[in-house]
């Protein structure tokens, strides 16, 4: 049975800066070795910004897109992250999920933030989308998104399968709110028996937000697989084994009880 090895980057971002972290990502990367997947902050070449219209980039000739494809394919690893696009003349905060071979599988933020007022600048997104990678079923998601469990519900679909195996989550969520951060993601794990990889920036940006990463890998019963300290920018990779998501969905059966 395939185990999935995902890398996290917990990095700082450079506000506004697409060159700046574009050439900052493209010096971390080499640090991932051999991996199938990494994941990246949310709005991984901007930060956390509201200026759609300054710095949205069309999504069929977009420096994001072309950047990301171009990564996947030299390193031979799947990327997943969000960037700010324009599409049929909305504005979207963008998950991007990047093959190895260059194919993309998108998905737009469903729940925009209120309190930074992105729902005035953005489009919400509408649709749910699993990639399916390698022998796992991943759930894409960004940030806000975490607080929303209706949105994020697993369940069975099959005596031994169920809707999804992994949850993703890439974020900007400030240290202000870290309590909620790692209490959301170990609640999501546990009540979805899944595998959750949660990704947040670290350092400051230009609103003065101080961000502490606290970026985590989970098992179904809500364990720990990583070691990522706060504050830290670190690259790291876990290794998911599938067998574990069959062990704990047939010794506890919450999945099946609904």
């Amino acid at each position: 049975m395939q185990d999935l090895k995902i890398t996290l980057i917990q990095t700082p971002q450079f506000w506004e800066d697409k060159p700046v972290n574009l050439v900052h990502f493209e010096e971390l990367l080499p640090k991932t070795g051999t991996t199938d997947l990494v994941l990246l902050p949310e709005m991984f070449h901007t930060g956390f910004s509201m200026k759609a219209t300054e710095l949205a980039e069309d999504f069929e000739n977009s420096l994001a897109v072309n950047w990301l494809k171009e990564k996947a394919q030299q390193h031979q690893t799947a990327i997943y992250t969000s960037f700010i696009c324009k599409a049929s003349n909305h504005f979207f905060n963008r998950g991007v999920f990047v093959f190895p071979n260059g194919e993309i599988t998108v998905y737009d933020k469903r729940k925009l933030f209120t309190l930074a007022k992105e729902e005035q600048h953005y489009f919400a997104g509408t649709e749910e989308k699993i990639v399916e990678y390698k022998g796992f079923r991943l759930l894409l998601s960004i940030c806000y998104d975490l607080r929303f469990p209706e949105i994020l519900r697993n369940c069975m679909i099959s005596e031994t399968e169920a809707k999804y195996d992994v949850l993703l989550n890439v974020a900007n969520w400030p240290e202000r709110r870290s309590f909620h951060w790692k209490s959301l993601l170990l609640a999501r794990a546990i009540e979805n028996q899944c595998f959750l990889i949660g990704v947040n920036r670290i350092g400051t940006d230009e609103n003065q937000l101080v961000y502490s990463g606290d970026s985590i890998a989970l098992d179904p019963l809500g364990q720990t697989l990583s070691n990522i300290q706060p504050h830290q920018e670190t690259v790291e990779t876990v290794t998911l084994r599938k067998e574990v998501l069959y062990e704990v969905r047939e010794k506890l059966n919450f999945l099946k009880d609904q």
